[in-house]
């Protein structure tokens, strides 16, 4: 009787994992997409790109602390449902960062749920190589 019970159990629980772990086309279609890369990549992608923007999504005082150059500040608790204004263009390469890449993977799947086409996310500055702007 005890192997019956179990053997039903396995039965049950493997109709409940295959239940819940598949993606219907519908919704992969809503997933959004952005790419994730190491600091180091973006170093080299940057140099590789033109006309790219980077978006530090930490809080003003962490941004005032040391960033990188160039970058612009909008942080995460900014990014509700519509685009910012700071961010006209959804076709344009954008590298995005925090301090260690949580906050970032957050507003990375943001922007791309809003049409940005070209959301590089690229962890945390704290594993940036390259210059620091104060």
């Amino acid at each position: 009787m005890g192997k019956i019970l179990a053997a039903l159990l396995f039965i049950v629980m493997g109709f409940a994992i295959a239940g819940c772990g598949g993606d219907t086309a519908d919704e992969r279609k809503e997933q959004a997409e952005y790419r994730r890369i190491t600091a180091d990549e973006a170093q080299v992608l940057m140099q590789q790109t033109q006309d790219y923007l980077i978006l530090d999504v930490r809080s003003p005082e962490e941004f005032a602390q040391g960033h990188i150059p160039h970058a612009i500040n909008i942080p995460m608790e900014r990014f509700g449902e519509a685009p910012p204004k700071e961010l006209p263009d959804r076709n344009q390469t954008i590298f995005v960062y925090c301090v260690k890449g949580v906050r970032s993977m957050n507003v990375a799947n943001r922007l791309a749920h809003m049409g940005y086409k070209n959301i590089v996310e690229m962890g945390g500055i704290q594993d940036w190589h390259g210059a620091i702007e104060k």
